[in-house]
């Protein structure tokens, strides 16, 4: 199935993309990929280099001709989201990524991509591998654990790198150059509840939420799509309010940087009142699935007779945290206003679990103004708190502010319009890109980002452009060409 992938054009990128596909490389897990990339820049008699976070360097000298122009660090990270569909088999600590083609598509079966990044690692890999591509001196930097928590960035040394110019391949629209990105931190809420027997007279239920789409919890938090959490809140508020439902467990989301397609609990209502329950819930589903029709089309809501669980939350918790999860902001905060159509700051109610007398509320905030950040974080730890959980914060990462009078930028912008017959869409985006954190350490370093088209990156939905693949290697070889004298 990989080999209909080795096919494609531009066959350097895509024999590289199927090679790094067949390493699992899920985030905090990428010791097999980082040996990978070790053995990789070792085999063709390059400079490799691995810091003490687990960072790839591999040095390639520049092509004749191009001895007097500026070092280029080309950058992507290694790791990538593990996502599955609930129904598909699949190991990412053991399997490597199954893909197919579909139209002018490269998807998975049933999981991620892992386009995001691993087409920007392949891409950097043809270039280190190539004997005919002219090209300045690069310094090809591989990060580690992007996805959760930017530590292989956040660990970069300075003086680890030497170049002028800094190309991040992270960006998922071909017709957008970046200039700037969002920071973010990890917000989580925690505490321990008594545990109750179920008394006599009640039904068990399963509450299911299945076949939202998901996607990526900065660039597609502004779509308006269904966030399981919250649709699952919905309905259980719904129930506890109208017929005392309580509840014994809830499973829902995996990862804070993606939007929750899925989520599951366990409940029980009184027998007398279990007809009207089954109703109630039944119509409220139509009504969320109405709302989300055109954005969610594929939402399932499953609500199934089970036996008993043991055991049901004390009734103060649940009603305190079912209200505050109510409270709890999700989605869009406020808009940028100074730039044009752009999430200035957000949340996502990424992970909900309930179970065994423990709950856990995983949050990811993210902003390009940290004013804005702290005020949502505060706004998160108030309503929290107010149902007696401890709320604590981590992974606090930096936003990129943009710089427009970059020469690095006017270089991608003219070729851009040369290339294509029409300008790019300079644009900040709203997703955490590792330019911030690397901009610490190299202040004077000219940095810019763009890659292929990718859509549903963190999601089983994730699927990369074929021609646009195309497109973009165009545009990385004549970048090379054109990297500025010293």
């Amino acid at each position: 199935m990989n080999s209909e992938i080795r096919n494609l054009e531009p066959k350097a990128v895509w024999n590289k993309f199927a090679d790094l596909n067949a390493v699992p490389r899920p985030s905090k897990k990428e010791e097999r990929v980082i040996q990978f990339m070790k053995d990789f820049g070792t085999s063709l008699g390059l400079t490799t280099k691995i810091d003490k976070v687990g960072n790839v360097l591999i040095k390639k000298p520049a092509t004749p001709g191009m001895e007097d122009r500026k070092t280029v660090v080309m950058q992507s990270h290694l790791d990538m989201v593990h996502q599955k569909n609930a129904d598909t088999d699949f190991d990412f600590d053991t399997q490597g990524i199954e893909m197919y083609v579909d139209g002018d598509w490269v998807r998975a079966k049933g999981t991620t991509l892992g386009a995001d990044n691993g087409l920007g690692v392949a891409t950097i890999m043809a270039i280190l591998e190539s004997k005919d591509i002219q090209h300045p001196a690069i310094e090809a930097l591989f990060t580690i654990d992007e996805e959760t928590g930017m530590t292989g960035a956040m660990g970069l040394e300075g003086g680890w790198l030497e170049g002028d110019i800094l190309l991040n391949l992270d960006t998922e629209e071909d017709d957008e150059i970046g200039v700037g990105c969002a920071g973010g931190i990890d917000v989580t809420a925690k505490r321990g509840y008594k545990e109750e027997t179920v008394p006599e007279g009640k039904a068990g239920y399963t509450i299911s939420i299945t076949g939202l789409n998901g996607g990526h919890s900065g660039m597609d938090i502004h779509k308006g799509l269904g966030n399981a959490n919250k649709i699952m809140n919905r309905l259980l508020f719904d129930g506890f309010e109208n017929f005392g439902m309580r509840v014994s467990e809830i499973r829902g989301g995996s990862l804070r940087n993606a939007i929750p397609r899925e989520s599951f609990a366990m409940v029980v209502v009184d027998e007398i009142q279990a007809e009207a329950f089954e109703f109630e819930i039944g119509e409220l589903s139509k009504t969320i699935k109405k709302e989300l029709a055109i954005v969610d089309p594929n939402l399932e809501i499953k609500v199934d007779k089970v036996a008993l669980p043991n055991t049901i939350m004390d009734l103060g918790v649940q009603e305190g945290i079912l209200k505050a999860l109510y409270a709890a902001h999700n989605g869009v905060y406020t808009m940028s206003a100074s730039i044009p159509d752009l999430v200035e700051t957000s949340n996502n109610i990424a992970k909900v679990t309930i179970d065994h007398g423990e709950i856990t509320i995983e949050c990811l905030t993210r902003s390009s103004v940290e004013s804005s950040k702290t005020d949502l974080v505060n706004k998160l730890r108030a309503t929290f708190e107010l149902t007696g959980c401890e709320v604590t914060t981590g992974g606090d990462y930096p936003g990129w502010a943009p710089n427009m009078n970059s020469s690095i930028l006017k270089v991608l912008d003219e070729l851009y319009q040369k290339l294509n017959g029409e300008k790019a869409h300079v644009a900040a985006c709203h997703a955490g890109l590792e330019c911030g954190i690397l901009g610490q350490n190299y202040p004077e370093m000219d940095m810019i980002s763009f890659g292929p088209t990718i859509l549903g990156a963190h999601s089983p939905d994730e699927r990369a452009s074929i021609s646009s693949a195309q497109k973009y290697w165009k545009f990385v070889l004549e970048i090379l060409k054109e990297i500025p004298k010293r």
